[in-house]
């Protein structure tokens, strides 16, 4: 069973920067996609940024230009730089990865199948 865990988050101002880590059991080469989901308290998890189909990244709307998904393949890690943040960034980020394609896209929780269980960035004014 592949494991994902996170770390790196914390208390920042607005403004502020982070990089959150995400260590994996596994070879990430072996990923179809790996993924950053971010879930604050009363909403849905929502999409931040994925590798999928391997190397191509994607980002939220709400997070691009801040937010960059970067990897490093012989340490099996998957970094998120979240810059210029915002309150209403502040939500448990989690990690996933798949390793099948799937019918419902790199930003769905659907097409996921291993998840770490989150680390939690907190925003403040």
């Amino acid at each position: 069973q592949v494991q994902l865990v996170e770390s790196g988050g914390g208390l920042v101002q607005a403004g502020g920067s982070l990089r959150l880590s995400c260590a994996v059991s596994e070879s990430i080469g072996s990923m179809f996609g790996i993924g950053w989901f971010r879930q604050a308290p009363g909403k849905e998890r929502e999409f931040a940024a994925a590798f999928w189909r391997r190397s191509i990244t994607y980002y939220a709307d709400s997070v691009k230009g801040r937010f960059a998904i970067s990897r490093d393949t012989a340490k099996n890690t998957v970094y998120l730089q979240i810059n210029t943040l915002r309150p209403e960034d502040t939500a448990v980020y989690l990690c996933a990865a798949t390793r099948r394609s799937g019918l419902t896209g790199y930003g769905s929780p659907d097409s996921y199948d291993y998840w770490g269980r989150g680390t939690q960035v907190t925003v403040s004014s």
